[in-house]
């Protein structure tokens, strides 16, 4: 089989193993976080910082949600690894921006943090930190989901269909899963440019 025909043949199985109600559970999360006046912090590293910065946009424009990335200041974050380390950056992003039992963080990750084989522990301090002051936790990860799918409130694993495509169908599908939930009928405030337009 030719690797495009392969790849899209993954997808496919992914889509077919995907969990509907656990994604209906992150929309419902959403909503009630807005409702409450709470606000959404999306948290990830590598793709899933790039992810978090276009689905913050679409969750402020498209859901009409107070949302931030503490990744989308790139000159506080590489301070406070320079001054602090990596582990705290976005725990202590968090303080400062006073998270609190209305708000909500959703977690980007392929593995979802380890604390015990030391990786992504700057999400792993983050969740710590949510929890500590009573902020729900979500997250969309891939294979076992690390940390962030045994602690968090609700969680969506991507279905490991190839051991050898891991993260590049983990960060495919957290693109497609955000964009599902900005227009699901429950979240989805404003309208969308192209489909205004006939």
């Amino acid at each position: 089989m030719v690797y495009a025909a392969q790849y899209l043949a993954e997808t496919a199985q992914i889509v077919e193993k995907l969990d509907p109600n656990a994604i209906e559970k992150l929309a419902r999360m959403i909503v009630e976080m807005r409702a409450q006046g709470g606000r959404l912090f999306i948290l990830g590293v590598g793709g899933g910082a790039g992810h978090a910065s276009h689905a913050v946009c679409d969750f402020r424009k498209i859901a009409g949600i107070e949302c931030y990335a503490p990744s989308d200041n790139v000159s506080e974050l590489t301070a406070r690894v320079n001054d602090e380390g990596w582990d705290t950056t976005y725990a202590e992003w968090l303080k400062i921006s006073r998270l609190c039992g209305n708000d909500l963080i959703l977690i980007f990750s392929v593995g979802g943090g380890d604390r015990e084989r030391n990786v992504s522990q700057n999400i792993v301090c983050a969740i710590d930190y949510a929890q500590k002051v009573r902020a729900k936790v979500m997250g969309i990860v891939g294979r076992d989901g690390g940390y962030t799918a045994k602690v968090a409130d609700a969680c969506v694993i991507v279905p490991t269909v190839n051991p050898k495509s891991v993260t590049v169908h983990t960060e495919g599908f957290q693109a497609l899963l955000w964009h599902l939930l900005v227009s699901h009928p429950d979240v989805q405030k404003g309208p969308m440019k192209w489909e205004t337009l006939q």
